[in-house]
């Protein structure tokens, strides 16, 4: 337990979140702890007069007004009886509601730090197993942590009202019970912190262990599963990591029963033999009955109020050390994007900002093989550029840079004469019209699929609509059952799966929604579709791009060839730039496989 003090820093940030989600349900569940701790100490007292009572009155007599006088103990007891049931219940009452808001708040944080996050962050697995072992435990370990103070607080007020009943009997009780509770809080302590290591080391394994349920369960891997036969495969890689799961737990689970067995009989043990002497005082007449069954009360609950103390120590430093992976996430250091100079500069709106790339290198973090190697570049208003060659050449990664989803390692991009790094990143991204490779088919209607593109035009449904003619998915939207209010995908109730091609055709009429869009970027656009809707889209491109800045990447040169230039990418540079015909008449690397793709064509 070396690093308990610095884990058990996290304990004001938790406390602070639990009185952020509900301060009404904060000072609710600390009256009520406070009302709880106090029953027990004085239901055993009203016991031990109750037994007093009897005893007195068998021995002396007292007839009527005796038999009087137990019955109003008892009912005083019935009485404190059902208010620590009520405070009970209503505590557990308080503790699921305040569990529910404390789990939204912190699911609010967590996609909100999501949301903050850059590109960089989701290419890197080590944030991804941060995010993983923070959202494992946000519903649970938080509420959990701060329940173990609130205990603790209950027990110590038990506990206090205990030891002034235990000393008036035999002090050295007292200090039978602590000593016999330590050894558990130790190993308790240290199964504890044996535990988080253990679930900290799995967050990689475990990313695994979804990933293979993944495969096993998406409709878009269903089709390989069954043609290629994989789901022998990647079900007993499944039932292999689980079983490795299943006997690192039951190693576990069998020290804690052990160490609990054998330290519960220490602690038992401790019980009956103070049980062994206040009998013995009894039968000599040293204390009363009363007195014997208020001390046997008294310790046995006692002494679990002392190790309950314990273990909620115990599990509260468990808790901490789950909480310094959620606080670890969100300290996660953010901001890169962020304009490097205030107030962030901008330029005119309009079309007539050219784009300048001077001498940009970038590699991918913890990479040594540079993606993009000494590229100079400039694209006039209204130019369109088309970018060719094999894949990882880096075209993609340019398409990162000049959305500013990355910064270059060396060099600068400028857009209207201003370095991408003094703009503000919305502000910059605000001006482009961009479909990627990978677009995302959203599991929701066909409207705000497209929609999305712009989403302060969301209800626009007349922009829209215009954008599905300019994206070439008018004619798919109209064989739908609902039209732009058919729901698609099939995650939920009555979904409509598209082709591939159908999906692309959304796609690119999401990346029409912004009218006013000043660069469109179009990356492998036409993948999916056929050859026909093809050309009839990039003639509706070359008409809505007549007077903007646009990048094509695309391995179709017959798409490609209706570019202004061509740059032709090899190994993060600039092989070659100029026209079709331009780069034809050289007779290099683009004339090479323009020639190879035509005859297969031909072929």
């Amino acid at each position: 337990m070396k690093n308990a003090g610095s884990l058990f820093r996290q304990l004001p940030g938790t406390f602070r979140l639990f009185w952020e989600a509900s301060p009404r349900f904060a000072v609710l569940l600390a009256v009520l702890t406070l009302m709880a701790a106090v029953f027990p100490a004085a239901i055993a007292w009203v016991g031990k007069l109750i037994v007093d009572g009897v005893v007195a009155a068998r021995s002396g007599g007292g007839g009527d007004e005796a038999v009087k006088r137990v019955l109003q103990l008892v009912a005083l007891e019935f009485g404190l009886m059902a208010g620590s049931t009520l405070v009970e219940r209503t505590s557990t009452l308080v503790r699921e509601l305040g569990r529910a808001n404390l789990g939204n708040l912190l699911n609010e944080r967590i996609l909100h730090k999501a949301l903050a996050l850059e590109l960089r962050h989701f290419e890197d697995s080590d944030t991804y197993d941060k995010m993983q072992n923070a959202r494992r435990e946000a519903n649970s370990r938080p509420l959990a942590l701060v329940m173990d103070a609130f205990s603790i607080v209950r027990n110590l007020v038990t506990l206090s009202t205990y030891a002034v009943l235990l000393v008036t009997l035999s002090p050295w009780s007292v200090v039978v019970l602590v000593v016999a509770s330590i050894p558990a809080f130790i190993a308790e302590a240290r199964l504890a912190e044996e535990g988080f290591r253990l679930y900290s080391w799995r967050a990689p394994e475990g990313r695994k262990l979804n990933y293979l349920e993944w495969i096993l369960t998406r409709d878009s891997h269903v089709k390989e599963v069954k043609v290629f036969g994989l789901g022998d495969l990647v079900l007993g890689r499944y039932r292999t990591l689980f079983q490795k799961f299943f006997q690192e737990d039951r190693a576990l689970a069998l020290r804690r029963m052990g160490w609990g067995l054998g330290l519960g009989l220490v602690s038992l043990a401790a019980f009956y033999g103070c049980y062994a002497f206040v009998a013995s005082r009894a039968v000599l007449s040293a204390i009363t009955v009363g007195d014997m069954v208020l001390y046997l009360g008294v310790f046995r609950q006692g002494q679990a109020a002392f190790q309950g103390i314990l273990s909620s120590v115990g599990s509260m430093y468990e808790g901490a050390l789950f909480m310094s992976n959620l606080f670890a996430y969100f300290d996660i250091p953010t901001g890169q994007e962020a304009s490097r100079v205030r107030p962030a500069l901008t330029v005119p709106r309009g079309r007539n900002n050219a784009i300048e790339l001077r001498d940009v290198s970038f590699r991918y973090p913890g990479k040594e093989a540079w993606a993009l190697r000494h590229l100079s570049l400039r694209l006039e208003p209204g130019e369109k550029l088309a970018l060719v060659g094999e894949n990882g050449a880096g075209k993609s990664t340019l398409v990162k840079l000049l959305l500013r989803l990355y910064e270059p390692t060396e060099g600068d991009i400028f857009y209207g004469g201003v370095n991408l790094k003094d703009m503000d990143p919305e502000d910059l991204r605000s001006r482009f019209g961009a479909v990627f490779q990978d677009f995302v088919r959203y599991q929701f209607n066909v409207a705000e699929n497209i929609g999305l593109g712009h989403v302060a035009a969301l209800e626009d449904r007349p922009r829209i609509v215009r954008a599905a003619e300019q994206g070439g998915a008018s004619g798919v939207i109209e064989t739908l059952p609902n039209q732009y209010d058919t729901m698609l995908g099939g995650w939920f109730e009555k979904g409509l799966e598209l082709s591939g091609g159908q999906w692309q055709k959304l796609g690119v009429a999401r990346a029409f929604m912004r009218e006013d869009a000043e660069v469109l970027i179009l990356d492998e656009p036409t993948a999916s579709i056929d050859a026909e809707s093809e050309h009839a889209l990039f003639e509706r491109f070359q008409e809505l791009a007549a007077d903007r800045i646009a990048l094509v990447i695309s391995h179709r040169f017959s798409t490609v060839r209706m570019a202004d230039r061509i740059a032709v990418l090899h190994d993060g540079q600039v092989e070659e730039l100029g026209s079709h015909a331009e780069l034809m008449a050289r007779g290099g690397r683009y004339a090479h496989l323009f020639n190879l793709q035509a005859r297969g064509y031909r072929d």
